[in-house]
């Protein structure tokens, strides 16, 4: 199958309620200006700004099962590992949740082109395989379910696990020493094993590394076509963050190519010291790889990093779901036929709302959707209750 194209549908969602009791009301353009002329029209004199609205850039819509932020990491992962210059991977060993989008995607994706998935998965094998899990279950070519006193020391888990694949001929390698290979950064020495050897892939959790940036960064060079956002509009971006990873992405694509633009990430699994720990680390790992350097530039104006992190608008432990937030998924779905999940993209649509009633400068507020619909099965399950409907 070809590699993913950059595009994807992005609809314009208007605010119609003055206020947000009980819930906001919306309208959705499926098919909204875009590029320079709208810009253009939108700054002319007269021109009716009383609307506030939002776009939303429809990642969850770029692949039937595998899709959102996954599908853009993969997009610039899955191709070093068949066009290695010695010979492609044969297998890859990566790790996530019971309910992991990253694990499904990367089962999905790997199916397609003809590599081997081995998947661990944090906790116990569910009774009723559904969502992510089951398409994991479907696509995966091994599935291994481990305790998380193991999964916590997720590197040693994942190498010993791939030494196991790869046998007493095998080869084992992490994704970052292949762009290494790639580069001619590795010991030219290192053998591959002998002919008909497995060639085992490292991948992260979450495809948390400095090679995934690559794929956001095509994601940002496309949104700054003419024909799309183009190079000279004031663009906020809004996505929920899990690893940061996509965030860290997209405001590298942002400096990289000059834009006026700024990336909001709304932290949902850690703090901000944290977060900004894995920004420094990812770009630091991205300028030593690529060797090249990054224009002095901060897009938060926060210690100078490119990202703002902020606090979910209801912030909560991670995982967890605050009554009548399934409700409000629901009522977005019903008015604007955009599926959110409570645990993730809820988060980003909530800032984007927030952002788009005190738009500052004429910037455009574009929600990134991150995907990860398919955790609604998973949640359907855990909170039953929430799910009931009496209408």
């Amino acid at each position: 199958m070809d590699d993913p194209l950059p595009s994807a549908p992005i609809h314009r969602v208007s605010l119609l309620s003055p206020s947000p009791q009980p819930l906001l009301s919306y309208s959705i353009d499926l098919l909204p200006d875009l590029g320079a002329d709208s810009y253009a029209k939108a700054s002319e004199p007269g021109a009716d700004s009383s609307s506030s609205s939002f776009f939303v850039l429809r990642d969850d819509l770029l692949h039937p099962l595998a899709n959102g932020n996954k599908a853009r990491k993969l997009d610039a992962l899955l191709p070093l590992l068949l066009r290695r210059r010695t010979l492609p991977a044969t297998d890859l060993v990566t790790c996530g949740g019971c309910q992991s989008s990253h694990a499904a995607a990367v089962a999905v994706y790997c199916a397609e082109r003809g590599i081997r998935s081995h998947l661990l998965l944090r906790g116990e094998r569910p009774e009723v395989p559904t969502g992510y899990n089951l398409i994991s279950e479907m696509f995966g070519s091994s599935t291994v379910y481990v305790a998380r006193s193991a999964y916590a020391r997720r590197d040693e888990m994942l190498l010993e696990h791939a030494h196991r694949v790869a046998g007493a001929g095998g080869e084992v390698m992490w994704i970052d020493d292949i762009v290494g290979e790639d580069l001619g950064e590795m010991n030219s020495e290192r053998g591959i094993g002998e002919d008909g050897s497995r060639r085992v892939v490292i991948v992260n959790e979450g495809a948390a590394s400095s090679v995934a940036l690559l794929g956001v960064i095509r994601l940002v060079d496309y949104l700054a076509q003419a024909n799309v956002f183009g190079k000279e509009q004031k663009i906020r971006i809004v996505l929920d963050a899990g690893t940061g990873t996509t965030a860290v992405g997209l405001a590298l694509g942002v400096v990289l190519l000059g834009l006026p633009w700024k990336v909001t990430a709304v932290m949902l699994a850690d703090t901000s010291e944290r977060y900004k720990e894995r920004e420094k680390h990812l770009i630091s790992e991205f300028k030593r790889i690529h060797q090249i350097e990054i224009p002095q530039q901060a897009s938060s104006g926060d210690d100078d990093g490119i990202v703002q992190w902020v606090e979910r608008i209801h912030p909560r432990r991670f995982g967890k779901i605050l009554d009548g937030e399934i409700e409000t998924c629901r009522h977005i779905a019903r008015q604007t036929g955009i599926l959110l999940d409570p645990m993730y993209t809820l988060a980003a649509w909530e800032h984007a709302v927030s952002l788009a009633r005190d738009a500052e400068d004429d910037a455009k507020v574009v929600m990134l959707h991150t995907g990860g619909t398919l955790n609604m099965f998973g949640l359907a399950q855990r909170y039953r209750s929430h799910f009931s409907s009496d209408d």
